[in-house]
């Protein structure tokens, strides 16, 4: 059986450099936590891809919440990244309603054709999780759903990711699922008895919150907690 992935948010290289360090196996790029996590610069991508040699995944999203923003925009960025090396990325956008926005979530994986991206946490948020799921489980390159099962986190949306793992191989359900929002190292344990084997993490991993960087330590302890 493979080692479980752990992927780390990293903002900047020093973050990079400290996830690789202590044992993560890919990083997923933002910039903005204010926001829950923005696109970063071409140059900032640039300059992680530098300093570490993890496969990296880079948000795609302009705005904070799950509307698309101007789809335009979104495809430059995917443009500008793609010229500077990124191959990996992490997107996905809802409607007023709570429906998946479709046709921006298309086009933006269009503008990526070729690349294995993510499904990020917009799933949790969204109105109907098994319509979101069929309406973009067949599109190219979608490898990962990132979720915890719920708005609130692990601690309230357990048994939906657990039924949803149950699902595996059914269209909608053929991603990987990648444990992300509200994890805590109590969890890991039980989640990788029910045979879960992805986990995402970010303030977890630092000593004093967003404003401060990944340690290193934090990562090893993550990393041997996982693979436990």
């Amino acid at each position: 059986m493979s080692r479980p992935i752990f992927e780390v948010i990293a903002l900047t290289a020093q973050d990079a450099q400290a996830a690789e360090a202590g044992g993560a196996d890919r990083l997923e790029l933002v910039t903005d936590m204010a926001a829950d996590g923005l696109t970063p610069s071409a140059e900032d991508f640039a300059k992680i891809r530098a300093a570490v040699d993890l496969p990296l995944r880079v948000m795609l999203r302009i705005q904070d919440g799950f509307a698309p923003g101007g789809v335009d925009d979104l495809l430059a960025r995917a443009a500008e990244l793609r010229a500077e090396g990124a191959d990996e990325f992490v997107f996905g956008f809802l409607d007023a309603d709570g429906a998946v926005d479709l046709a921006a979530t298309e086009a933006v994986a269009e503008a990526v054709a070729g690349c294995r991206w993510t499904f990020h946490r917009a799933l949790d948020h969204s109105a109907d999780r098994a319509a979101v799921r069929t309406a973009v489980g067949a599109l190219p390159g979608l490898d990962t759903f990132l979720t915890s099962g719920a708005p609130a986190g692990v601690d309230a949306g357990r048994e939906v990711i657990a039924a949803e793992l149950a699902r595996a191989g059914e269209p909608g359900y053929g991603q990987r699922i990648l444990i992300g929002g509200g994890l805590r190292a109590e969890h890991v344990p039980g989640l990788r008895a029910t045979g879960f084997d992805a986990f995402h993490v970010g303030g977890a991993v630092r000593v004093g919150g967003w404003d401060s960087p990944v340690d290193r330590a934090k990562v090893a302890e993550w990393r041997a907690l996982i693979d436990a």
